[in-house]
């Protein structure tokens, strides 16, 4: 796979597994870099090896804290520095998407400062998979490549469950478009869990629409992070009557006390990608890896190949 050397992939700090599996599937190395950091919490980037004319590849999930989005963008500015072709930011999980718009007065729209930063900073491109919102796109004025993890969960669903007796579920009315693609694509039925927020972080009520007595029920969102919406659902779902219920996630990130919540929750497992490395152990979470999906796209860009084919729904 590694016949244009005019290409190289960087990995930041809090991607660097992903990253190799990456360079695995391109079969290609994985770039040498630095990171120093200094006493009082300020860190320094450089690149250990020429990059001049080389179209760079930077994989970086900006998941919390927000020390990996400043890495990228140090990378970024020293890959612009250092004569780079072209600069591609890599970006799995992309933080902040969940600040899209103005919900309420006087807040900022965190997903544009993040897509200004990176402009300023200098990529010519963006691959990301899995946005919370689908409009972050218009938000670059840059091409974005937007992968969506449904290829290796559909693949994973197929093997794992009946389609006779399986069921779609959306833990809110905002996944129901992401959740009707799943059902169609299965030609199974499908069901929302209708929730109210009391504010962020927790669910203070939540009811069903649809039935689910005796199916196998497949909860499909993007995110996880407290697990509250979860589990709420999981345990909606169970109390009506389904058989089994579990979850696919393409972004884990387990924030506590979600581990103990998703331990003891009716799940029976919950599946996502290694978009963001789990911070905590959790024996009823499954990981299956992007790495080749991502690592397929960076091919297709440097042979300037169309990657359309590479979205199942």
């Amino acid at each position: 796979m590694y016949t244009n050397p005019n290409f190289a992939v960087f990995s930041g700090s809090a991607s660097s597994l992903l990253s190799q599996g990456i360079c695995r599937y391109l079969n290609c190395p994985l770039g040498k870099m630095n990171v120093v950091r200094f006493a009082d919490g300020e860190f320094a980037v450089s690149y250990e090896e020429s990059i001049r004319g080389k179209h760079v590849f930077i994989v970086q999930s900006t998941f919390p804290n927000s020390d990996n989005l400043m890495e990228l963008l140090l990378l970024i500015d020293a890959a612009k520095r250092a004569s780079a072709k072209s600069i591609v930011a890599v970006i799995p999980y992309f933080g902040w998407a969940r600040q899209d718009r103005k919900d309420k007065p006087r807040v900022s729209i965190g997903a544009k400062l993040i897509a200004d930063l990176l402009s300023c900073a200098g990529i010519d491109r963006l691959i990301t998979m899995d946005l919370h919102a689908d409009q972050i796109q218009g938000f670059f004025n840059v091409p974005v490549d937007h992968l969506y993890a449904s290829a290796r969960f559909l693949d994973y669903l197929k093997k794992e469950f009946d389609p006779n007796s399986l069921c779609i579920a959306t833990p809110d009315v905002g996944g129901a478009k992401r959740a009707l693609s799943y059902s169609k694509f299965l030609a199974v039925p499908m069901v929302i869990c209708h929730k109210v927020r009391a504010r962020a972080n927790e669910v203070s009520e939540m009811r069903l629409i649809g039935d689910v007595n005796g199916l196998d029920v497949v909860l499909v969102d993007d995110l996880v992070d407290t697990g509250g919406t979860l589990v709420r659902a999981a345990e909606l779902l169970k109390d009506a009557g389904a058989r089994s219920v579990s979850a696919i996630a393409s972004h884990v990130l387990l924030s506590d006390p979600a581990p103990l919540k998703i331990e003891q929750s009716p799940l029976t497992r919950l599946v996502t990608t290694d978009s963001i490395p789990l911070r905590h152990a959790c024996r009823k979470v499954n990981v299956l890896s992007v790495a080749p999906m991502i690592g397929e796209a960076i091919r297709r860009v440097c042979l300037n190949e169309s990657i359309s084919s590479l979205y199942v729904i």
